[in-house]
Parts: C-alpha cells; sequence; structure tokens
C-alpha cells in the first residue's frame, strides 16, 4: 500500500510538472477602417482563435487610462500554452487573416504567460 502511494504521489508530481502555463495575448489596436476591420477581419480571426484553442476574454473600442494614454482598441485572449499560440500564430491560415486585418489596422501584441498556481 505504501508502494502504491508513493507511486501514485510521483505520478501526480510528474502531471503537474508537464502542465503547461496558459498565455494571455493582449493587442493594441488602432484601426484605420472601422467598418471593414469589423467586417471583414474581425469574424474570421475570431473564429480562427476559437477552433485554435484561443477564448477571447475582453474586447473593447472603449479603453480608460489609468497612467499614459490607452491605445484605441483592445483584445485580449487566452491560449492553453505558449506552443499552441505559437502553432496557431505561424500557420498560413493565420498569416492570410492577418494581411487583410494590416490592410485596415495596426496591431502591437504581446504574450504574458499565467503564473504558475
Amino acid at each position: 500500500m505504501v508502494a502504491g502511494i508513493a507511486i501514485g504521489g510521483l505520478a501526480v508530481q510528474g502531471l503537474h510538472a508537464q502542465a503547461k502555463p496558459s498565455v494571455y495575448t493582449v493587442a493594441e489596436i488602432t484601426v484605420t477602417n472601422m467598418d471593414a476591420y469589423m467586417k471583414e477581419y474581425v469574424p474570421q480571426v475570431q473564429a480562427y482563435n476559437k477552433t485554435s484553442g484561443g477564448k477571447l476574454l475582453a474586447a473593447s473600442v472603449k479603453v480608460t487610462p489609468l497612467t499614459g494614454s490607452a491605445p484605441q482598441r483592445v483584445a485580449i485572449n487566452i491560449w492553453p500554452s505558449l506552443d499552441a499560440l505559437q502553432a496557431a500564430r505561424s500557420s498560413a491560415d493565420f498569416k492570410k487573416l492577418r494581411a487583410i486585418g494590416e490592410k485596415y489596422a495596426t496591431f502591437h501584441e504581446y504574450a504574458v504567460e499565467d503564473l504558475a498556481q
């Protein structure tokens, strides 16, 4: 019984060590053509992100600055891991979508890993 508990404890510890932290993407977006951006880019990139493992947490046209100046728009997504995010972003499908988005907006984006719990 003691051996079983020890093996179970090691297995749980190994699973926790293998778990990768979630990653948040933060996009600061300046839109130059809002109608085209909302019609041609947003629905497609949101659907792509969802099928690639991402989940939209927040998106806003009203950003309230606390310090400094605020960007025009912000979008925050969560991904299961940095690997999942990088795989989605390096795909040909995403590159095609981003080319559409860049016709109507500029993007400043970064990824932030979740803190280990």
